[in-house]
């Protein structure tokens, strides 16, 4: 398999992920976050050592030190992901939340819903 088809592949993978995320309740999403989270945590020795690959790689093909600053991972960077991911899991779920609620001349009374975003 080629980069671009395991891209393609990556890709519609997200796809279907985010179709699942976006009809699961607040514990289920609230699960997946904490799981993705303790997952980089503990494959963070693996997540270094890919990174390194992608720097050699990158420094080898002549990428400019800002990209290659960019690209680069570190402990503490990984420690930033999870705690981040852990963060938004203890924040309140807006998916479903009514605001700015009007009533039309017509008596309906109209709102905006928040709704999720696909990949």
């Amino acid at each position: 398999m080629n980069i671009q088809q395991y891209m393609q592949n990556v890709g519609v993978e997200a796809r279907k992920a985010s179709r699942l995320m976006a009809s699961a309740d607040t514990n289920q999403k609230n699960i997946a976050l904490n799981a993705i989270a303790a997952a980089i945590l503990r494959e963070k020795d693996t997540l270094l050592a890919a990174n390194k690959l992608d720097l050699d790689a990158a420094k080898a093909n002549g990428l400019e030190p800002a990209m290659l600053d960019r690209l680069t991972i570190t402990e503490k960077s990984i420690n930033g992901m999870a705690e981040g991911l852990t963060q938004i899991a203890s924040l309140a779920d807006p998916i479903g939340e009514m605001s700015n609620f009007k009533y039309r001349p017509s008596g309906i009374q109209i709102g905006q819903m928040r709704v999720p975003l696909g990949v």
